[in-house]
């Protein structure tokens, strides 16, 4: 069982990137995916989340920004991330869980984990 998440790197504010988790092992449909993120010198804290069937959640400071989406049939979640601003540099990662409704940015709530991904904006 295993997350790989890709895409991260270095861009200009305003730019856009595209990250992608998938999944070996497991069918990502089962579960819920979330992304988290972790700066340095801060905690990690959830960014968004696609339940196993329909519905997709963001934190505040990335609603429509941030798209999350799945393809089943590559079994991998991918977060689309446009007009990016320095503040969203950090460390990205992919969970696979089943959080209860109002748990779902909550790390303790998932059971896989992704190794993570660096995204870094520069302003």
């Amino acid at each position: 069982v295993q997350l790989q998440a890709s895409g991260g790197g270095l861009v200009q504010a305003g730019e856009s990137v595209r990250l992608s988790c998938a999944a070996s092992g497991f069918r990502l449909g089962d579960y819920g995916i979330g992304w988290f993120r972790q700066a340095p010198g801060k905690e990690r804290e959830g960014v968004s989340y696609i339940r196993s069937g329909h519905g997709t959640y963001y934190t505040d400071s990335v609603k429509g920004r941030f798209t999350i989406s799945r393809d089943t049939a590559k079994n991998t979640v991918y977060l689309q991330m446009n007009s990016l601003r320095p503040e969203d540099t950090a460390v990205y990662y992919c969970a696979a869980g089943r959080p209860v409704s109002g748990a779902r940015f909550t790390s303790s709530m998932y059971y896989y984990w992704g190794q993570g991904t660096l995204v870094t904006v520069s302003s």
